[in-house]
């Protein structure tokens, strides 16, 4: 089962700071593979452009579906089976430390490269990270401030999935 993530915190207002903090994921970073797929040149990594349950070109159609964590990590399984996306099918779900690569450091609200990931909501994105103290609970990143934290795995966040690149 997916949920809906609400639709409020779809709207926020993103604020950057350019000329105090510099870009930590710029244009000339993040390539647009121009098949809805985005290439972290300083990573290497193949991020999906929009969140599961989003599609189009902008990401402007549908709304992005949130997951418990354990249908989070079933989800590139379920888009890999299905044919992959963009002629790819080794979707995976990004580790903590690949998803806090994607955070835009002069913005928030949301804290990701607009121009890039367009259309991306201030929510909180499951990484694919066990929390190593406490079996029931797992890693993830508040696009809202960028802070990774962990929670309850029952939690309903969103997900972006990832690949290796070349």
């Amino acid at each position: 089962l997916c949920y809906m993530i609400s639709a409020a915190i779809l709207h926020a207002e993103q604020i950057c700071k350019p000329e105090s903090i510099p870009a930590s994921t710029s244009d000339s970073q993040l390539i647009d593979n121009g098949d809805g797929t985005i290439t972290d040149s300083k990573t290497d990594l193949m991020w999906k452009k929009c969140l599961e349950g989003v599609e189009g070109d902008n990401c402007e159609i549908g709304s992005a579906s949130g997951f418990t964590w354990q249908e989070a990590l079933q989800q590139p399984r379920v888009i890999n089976h299905a044919g992959g996306f963009a002629g790819y099918t080794d979707w995976r779900l990004p580790n903590i430390n690949e998803l806090i690569s994607i955070v835009e450091e002069q913005c928030s609200d949301p804290v990701i490269n607009l121009d890039r990931f367009p259309n991306t909501p201030s929510s909180t994105v499951w990484s694919g990270s066990p929390y190593a103290h406490y079996s029931g609970i797992a890693w993830y990143v508040g696009f809202n401030n960028g802070y990774s934290n962990f929670g309850y795995r029952f939690g309903n966040y969103a997900v972006r999935l990832v690949r290796s690149g070349q």
